[in-house]
């Protein structure tokens, strides 16, 4: 049974590709908040026993016959109600109201007037200002239920926000979450202050004590195995796990020889050394790049390294043998991919970022102590667990790792050629006090190769291309704008550092939110 903190903010999600951001401005509030489709928001109401209830936005129109609604009985909990654009219009249509199509869609930038006073401008807006909100509406609410009042209108929205004081039900046409509502946050976190009252002290502390309880509680004096990937996320859930039940932890890592220059080595010693976890260090380079050897396409790589990880590693827990439990560093997003808003599991998560399962053979239960939190969210519990902030504060490598940083055939040579270079990229990052400014940076090499000039000679060598990108969160992106001088600096060490490559050249595409990736 997983422990929750006692104030608990429940996020109805219809769909919206931003249900995400709602849950992030919440918990920066202060307050810990899930996110539950809204087909499965009654069983999340019972468990998590919330103290307010947000509503979120959605792709669909209230006036489709089999168009998402909130459960009816939400509405008559007693709890204070916000409600985000579609979520407005089904709050709207569920108590009385009326939902029709605009003649005056907003998409975007919009400005909306205070025309009352409200909680939710409790030190924040005033009647008779305006104020830059985003709009992304194509219906809008035509009237609205009986004992709600408008306290805020635009041109395309003359409901913008409308409240039912009495019942503390709030609805906003626009979306508060997103950065280009410049006071979004702070409408949220008087929502969820002020009006439901909450004190916004939930803290990374009180998760780690809640999740040290929950995780005795669940393991008992059972035996567990993890799978350490080497990356941030399956390390700070082992630490969690081992200050939980001490040695009855054992990790697995997998050295597959597709990370970056000296990380295997960096995890054996800190597991080892500094925190004395069990460990079981298995060097599989060989047989990795053996089976990579002739495969070009990306999803057939990705394939056999998530196959041969869990054949690898269910070959040494059978040697261990004893345990029951599986810990996965499984996260937030994973959690919320999975999970249709229209009905169920999902059959596939990023497949760039998770390379294996777990086999039903393998008959184990699963311990996911961070799968409440958010990509930033773990390293601030890595922090707060002791680890080096040098290892938390690393830049993301997914698990099929130099793989898919070798567009084409894998081999020892590329990876090799290619580690260099990476080396190089990230020294000057460091060097320029870049790297935490950075979400995640690293060096491509390209499938083919140029014919260059060096000395007296004529080369002919791989192309090295270069990607930077900045985030919050990991789900959307933007590329970091170097200038010149660094990108000629970093291209100038890698030709003449590294034997195999003649030619960088640095990334400028921009990428959609979900994409960081780089293939």
């Amino acid at each position: 049974m997983t422990v929750q903190p006692s104030d608990c903010i429940l996020i109805v999600d219809f769909g919206s590709q931003v249900t995400q951001l709602i849950a992030r401005r919440v918990r920066e509030a202060g307050v810990y908040s899930e996110i539950a489709p809204f087909n499965k928001a009654a069983e999340a109401f019972d468990r998590l026993k919330p103290k307010g209830i947000i509503l979120s936005g959605g792709p669909s129109s209230v006036m489709w016959e089999d168009s998402p609604r909130a459960p009816q009985h939400l509405f008559a909990a007693g709890l204070p109600i916000l409600a985000i654009c579609y979520g407005q219009q089904t709050m709207a249509h569920q108590l009385g109201g009326r939902v029709a199509p605009s003649d005056d869609r907003e998409f975007g930038r919009a400005f909306i007037e205070v025309v009352d006073d409200s909680p939710l401008f409790d030190g924040l807006w005033k009647p008779g200002e305006f104020h830059q909100v985003w709009m992304s509406h194509g219906d809008r609410v035509e009237a609205l239920p009986e004992g709600f009042k408008v306290v805020a209108r635009s041109e395309g929205a003359p409901y913008a926000i409308a409240v039912d004081e009495d019942r503390r039900f709030y609805s906003l046409m626009f979306h508060p979450e997103v950065v280009h509502t410049p006071d979004g946050g702070k409408l949220l976190a008087n929502f969820v202050r002020h009006v439901c009252g909450l004190a916004g002290d939930w803290t990374m502390a009180e998760f780690r004590e809640a999740k040290i309880a929950e995780i005795r509680n669940q393991v008992g004096d059972k035996r567990v195995i993890c799978g350490l990937s080497g990356g941030v996320d399956s390390a700070v859930a082992a630490v969690l796990i081992h200050e939980a039940i001490g040695h009855q932890l054992t990790c697995v890592f997998v050295d597959h020889g597709l990370m970056r220059a000296n990380e295997a080595e960096q995890v054996v010693t800190l597991f080892r050394n500094h925190y004395n976890i069990p460990l079981v260090h298995v060097d599989a380079e060989t047989l990795f790049l053996d089976g990579l050897a002739g495969l070009n396409d990306p999803e057939a790589k990705r394939k056999f390294i998530g196959k041969t990880f869990i054949d690898v590693f269910e070959d040494e827990a059978r040697k261990i043998g004893g345990a029951e439990f599986l810990a996965q560093g499984t996260l937030y997003p994973d959690v919320i991919e999975s999970v249709s808003f229209t009905g169920g599991p999902s059959v596939t998560i990023k497949s760039h970022h998770n390379v294996g399962g777990l086999p039903e053979r393998m008959d184990m239960k699963l311990v996911e102590p961070l799968r409440e939190l958010f990509k930033d969210e773990v390293r601030e519990l890595g922090r707060e667990l002791g680890l080096p902030d040098a290892f938390v504060g690393r830049h993301p490598f997914p698990g099929p790792g130099l793989a898919i940083r070798i567009p084409g055939e894998v081999t020892k040579e590329r990876c090799d050629i290619l580690r260099k270079a990476d080396v190089i990229y990230l020294d000057e990052i460091r060097n320029a006090g870049l790297y935490d400014a950075i979400w995640q940076a690293f060096a491509v090499l390209l499938p083919v190769r140029t014919v260059g000039v060096m000395g007296d000679h004529r080369t002919y060598e791989y192309v090295c291309a270069l990607r930077a990108v900045t985030s919050t969160d990991g789900m959307t992106a933007d590329i970091y704008p170097f200038d010149s001088a660094f990108l000629s600096r970093v291209a100038t060490r890698i030709i003449n550092e590294v034997r195999g490559i003649n030619r960088v050249v640095y990334d400028y595409t921009s990428k959609p939110p979900g994409t960081i990736e780089w293939e």
